[in-house]
């Protein structure tokens, strides 16, 4: 189903602190399945499980495809204490599926490759715009509001002074 486009110019309805997490998975030698599959199909387990939680401080998410041997995924996060309690939690999904892919990437040096980058963005370190987008990014994770209610340009949504 196709996301709904909104006409005009919108803007991330989201003002606050923002962490921005890029996690990522390459697939070396396809044929290694043993090596990468159970990465890859433990992912929407913990995304169903981070959705389900109102508190898990999981903003929003989006999976994308870097082909023929990529897979990516961008995360919004209300704070890196939330994510990085995510990630440590032994109750939660993340812990055995870290500690399974360590062990099958030791036996299977090479076959796969993972990637992950945390950025800490701060409130007024951050604007976005969006011209006949349905919702994407930032305002796919926090929702939409007109750019007029947080300003016509980029400067005035990070709350910059103009220039002089």
């Amino acid at each position: 189903m196709a996301a709904t486009l909104i006409r005009g110019r919108t803007t991330a309805d989201h003002e606050g602190s923002v962490v921005v997490f890029h996690i990522g998975m390459r697939i070396n030698r396809f044929r290694a399945l043993r090596s990468w599959w159970p990465a890859s199909a433990a992912m929407p387990r913990m995304l169903k499980e981070l959705a389900e939680d109102p508190h898990s401080g999981l903003l929003g998410y989006r999976m994308r495809l870097g082909l023929p041997r990529v897979l990516e995924l961008v995360q919004y996060w209300e704070s890196p204490e939330k994510l990085l309690a995510y990630a440590a939690d032994q109750d939660q999904e993340h812990r055995p599926a870290w500690a399974a892919f360590n062990r099958l990437a030791r036996e299977g040096a090479g076959n796969v490759g993972i990637w992950h980058e945390t950025f800490v963005v701060p409130a007024g370190s951050h604007e976005a715009i969006y011209i006949d987008m349905p919702p994407y990014g930032l305002a796919e994770a926090t929702g939409t509001v007109p750019v007029a209610r947080r300003g016509e340009t980029a400067r005035e949504r990070m709350g910059r002074p103009a220039a002089p």
